[in-house]
């Protein structure tokens, strides 16, 4: 059987022909599944165009000024108050996890699988185990609380334009802490125990060996778990959509739920264009962010 060198495979073909060519199926895929639905999203938002009408007429801008005369900024607030709460109350609880756990706490192979449980479930699931927490007959919070005396009534929890804000909010943070926990678990175990058992015969408490020792060694981590974390929220939409629909009266409608509920229930894929289109122009603000705060971190050729 006869083999081929590299070289003599190529040749006939110069360097950069060969690499053009190695890269032309992923640029192909590329092209397929990212930049035609983009481009199309984006064309579809300067028509008038339904879901179960037979053609479509151009209007330019008029979709976009109609969104923004409409209920464009509620949703920006509404995704704006998801996707900070999302990210910071799992950063915090991920974060005294993970302190906990490089302490060397006592079950702690125990209490690392348990964090991590709600990690591996599928979104839908959660959502749907949240859905039950939060019934209002049947719920178990409100049998919890009305059984030990702390409320009198039961509280419709997803029926309350703030109540249901701070469901989504606390279902998100279940799913999503234990990812922030192993990733900021994984940098302490970075830092080296001399610097501890240093700053420990100065004299400094366990407080003051976190602000100096542990969270200058954390600083590149957390801003690259908490730049993710917010991308991911800015376009989460299962756990909303499960729990509330974007209700009650628009209260819980980010900009994932809108797009969808207007593209698909409102058939109207002109002004659903035009949302997403006001949605990707806020994420790629956020990305552009993560994007630089990376290349500062990466280490510089010597």
């Amino acid at each position: 059987m006869t083999t081929f060198t590299g070289s003599e495979r190529r040749r006939g073909l110069s360097d950069r022909t060969f690499g053009v060519l190695l890269t032309l199926p992923a640029l192909v895929l590329l092209a397929g599944i990212v930049f035609y639905p983009l481009i199309s999203a984006l064309s579809t938002s300067l028509f008038r165009q339904s879901l179960v009408l037979a053609g479509r007429s151009f209007v330019g801008l008029d979709n976009f000024a109609d969104v923004l005369r409409g209920d464009a900024l509620e949703i920006a607030r509404n995704t704006a108050v998801f996707t900070i709460s999302a990210t910071l109350l799992p950063f915090v609880i991920g974060f005294a996890a993970a302190l906990a756990l490089n302490a060397g706490v006592r079950g702690q192979a125990l209490l690392r699988s348990l964090f991590l449980l709600p990690w591996v479930l599928p979104g839908v699931v959660v959502s749907f185990v949240w859905l039950w927490i939060f019934n209002t007959n049947y719920g178990l919070l409100n049998g919890v609380l009305v059984r030990t005396g702390l409320a009198t009534d039961s509280t419709s929890w997803l029926s309350d334009p703030l109540w249901a804000m701070v469901a989504v909010v606390v279902a998100k943070t279940w799913a999503s802490f234990p990812w922030m926990m192993v990733m900021l678990l994984a940098g302490l175990q970075t830092v080296p125990r001399d610097l501890y058992e240093a700053a420990a015969l100065d004299g400094a408490g366990a407080v003051r060996r976190f602000f100096n020792v542990s969270l200058p060694h954390l600083r590149g981590i957390i801003g690259i778990v908490v730049l993710l974390e917010l991308i991911w929220n800015l376009q989460h939409f299962d756990t909303i959509y499960v729990l509330t629909g974007g209700g009650p009266a628009g209260a819980t409608t980010t900009f994932a739920v809108a797009v969808y509920t207007t593209a698909f229930k409102g058939f109207d894929l002109g002004h659903a264009g035009a949302l997403g289109a006001l949605w990707m122009l806020v994420l790629t603000v956020v990305v552009i962010v993560y994007l630089r705060y990376s290349e500062r971190r990466e280490p510089r050729p010597v």
